[in-house]
């Protein structure tokens, strides 16, 4: 009951969004797109729905129906250990999460419900971004007659290695700058847990891993709206994703040159290896020279990618 009453509110606030973009753009005399499509945008890790407003709105203003949704443990849905609002760093970074027992396959039940509500002429294009990558992955496997594209934005493509953990530990992961913003021991807390409330510094790391071509006080709005704890389970849990299934899926890889937190080269090997597995289905690849957060730094350029897409 709490999940459908969750993916109501989602679907709910983004209609609303769309509907109030389209008067903007009937206002302004604007012509909408030729083919309507439907999207449905995931999020990365510590992110929500909301960060995605941007991109939102400019492709509801090109004729789209958009639908950006909150997974679990994210947004809306986050549970907060009661460390967090504390100011006790030790105690929060041992304090076990309330978001402990959450899996990849909640994430996946969610962005499968709403694509069972957002059927309509055309599949819609599902978008995932960073860890959001696992999850739509997982949702391309159990569901591939749902999804009409799955487009990876900078995102985890665990088809060959395991769990999206495995990756993190090649070569190509070496240049995450992700030193010094983890919290504790995720063995014990059941999460990965980062600090957004956390001090100047720590929000200057945060800022140059993942939004640093975003001036500083843009920036400020997207941290604020991060949650502490990503649930383990996304990030170590194998998708189990098969040639039959998530590999019959057309599929897009939006390449960020620029990006800290997902490292091109890791990008690209993830794209090699699922190309060399579904030879027959490979990736469409586009480009951006961003960093980890175009919706933030450069969502017109974002925006134009998706609306083009085949």
């Amino acid at each position: 009951m709490r999940r459908r009453h969750f993916l109501r509110t989602n679907l709910g606030l983004a209609a609303g969004a769309a509907a109030l973009t389209m008067n903007d753009q009937a206002r302004a005399g604007a012509a909408p797109s030729r083919t309507r499509r439907t999207y449905l945008l995931i999020h990365g890790a510590w992110h929500s729905s909301l960060h995605w407003a941007r991109v939102v709105r400019l492709l509801s203003a090109r004729g789209h129906r958009v639908v950006a949704i909150d997974l679990p443990g994210h947004g809306l849905s986050a549970r907060f250990p009661r460390a967090y609002l504390t100011g006790d760093r030790a105690a929060f970074a041992a304090e076990v999460s309330p978001q402990k027992d959450i899996r990849l396959d909640d994430g996946a039940d969610v962005v499968l419900a709403a694509l069972r509500e957002l059927q309509g002429e055309s599949r819609p294009i599902v978008v995932g971004h960073s860890m959001g990558g696992t999850v739509i992955t997982r949702v391309g496997e159990r569901a591939p007659e749902l999804v009409g594209r799955l487009v990876y934005l900078s995102a985890y493509c665990p088809v060959r290695r395991g769990p999206p953990s495995a990756y993190g530990q090649l070569p190509e992961a070496k240049q995450l700058h992700f030193d010094g913003l983890m919290l504790g021991d995720p063995a014990k807390t059941g999460v990965v847990r980062i600090d957004p409330r956390g001090d100047a510094r720590y929000r200057d790391t945060l800022h140059a891993a993942f939004y640093h071509d975003v001036p500083a006080e843009e920036f400020l709005a997207f941290a604020l709206a991060l949650t502490p704890d990503l649930p383990l389970g996304y990030w170590t849990t194998e998708v189990g994703a098969t040639k039959e299934r998530w590999g019959r899926v057309p599929r897009t890889y939006i390449r960020l040159t620029e990006d800290r937190a997902l490292p091109i080269a890791l990008q690209d090997l993830m794209i090699r290896e699922a190309d060399a597995w579904t030879p027959d289905n490979r990736f469409d690849r586009k480009t951006l020279k961003t960093s980890h957060s175009p919706f933030a730094s450069a969502p017109e350029a974002l925006t134009a990618l998706l609306h083009e897409l085949p």
